[in-house]
């Protein structure tokens, strides 16, 4: 089931067994970790607030600034910092001889190994994630989610896929192949190491009510999974960007026009 890049560990001193937990700490205090304990809090308080979780509106690219330019530049540094999370993940495996080639990250796209199978992976959690949505929802359960508020500019569209790659790319470097290569090294089972990453992935949305974090969760599980399996991290990629950029742009052209969109 191990990838190239968790192949024979050699033996891993004390030492650098706290290092790598250390390092690990810290990344995930600098990218979702922290997100995971906010997202908690924050269903905490909608399930405590007059209206409880159903009676809550999130939004997931809020406008920042009434100027447009400065809005912009708001939206380019939200990406900016993705990328900087995903590439702290690569650097550091990087440092420790694993290259992005090891973690499936080949120079280029194949359409057979990559594209088809991320379209495949983004329908399989895409749509039957929209149904649940929608049913949680219609419970209460689940906040109202604004996937795209961003004002009537020329730059909308390209910011909102932007911001879908970028989401992809930071959550797939670090919550798959960051977290469970180097808990790989700590010497952890495949399966121990997959629950770490998919609860990781669904607690920093557990902002969205508890069906979106059991929702991510599973979605971790199945990711992680297939990772483990193959090795192959770009149809991971390509399928969350395009699930970000199908709900972004959905969201964005059919607001207003159907009646089953909260």
């Amino acid at each position: 089931m191990r990838g190239e890049s968790g192949g024979e560990q050699g033996e891993v001193t004390e030492r650098e067994r706290l290092g790598i937990k250390l390092e690990i700490a810290v990344v995930l205090v600098v990218t979702f970790g922290l997100s995971g304990l906010n997202a908690g809090l924050s269903l905490v308080e909608s399930a405590l607030a007059p209206g409880g979780v159903g009676g809550r509106t999130v939004a997931l690219n809020p406008s920042r600034s009434a100027q447009s330019t400065i809005d912009l530049l708001f939206q380019l540094l939200s990406v900016a910092r993705l990328v900087g999370w995903a590439a702290l993940g690569l650097y550091l495996l990087w440092r420790s001889g694993i290259g992005p080639r090891l973690i499936g990250l080949a120079a280029r796209l194949r359409w057979r190994a990559d594209v088809v199978p991320g379209l495949v992976l983004a329908a399989i959690i895409g749509l039957p994630g929209l149904g649940l949505y929608l049913i949680a929802h219609a419970m209460g359960v689940s906040v109202t989610i604004v996937p795209a508020s961003l004002g009537d500019h020329w730059w909308r569209l390209p910011a909102l896929i932007l911001s879908a790659c970028a989401n992809s790319l930071a959550e797939e470097i670090i919550v798959v192949a960051y977290l469970i290569t180097r808990l790989r090294k700590l010497g952890w089972s495949e399966n121990s190491s997959l629950l770490a990453s998919a609860l990781l992935r669904g607690s920093y949305h557990l902002y969205q009510g508890l069906g979106g974090g059991i929702g991510n969760l599973v979605m971790g599980l199945i990711f992680g999974r297939y990772w483990q399996r193959t090795n192959k991290l770009w149809p991971l990629i390509l399928a969350h960007a395009t699930i970000d950029a199908v709900a972004y742009l959905g969201y964005t052209v059919l607001r207003g026009h159907v009646s089953w969109l909260p």
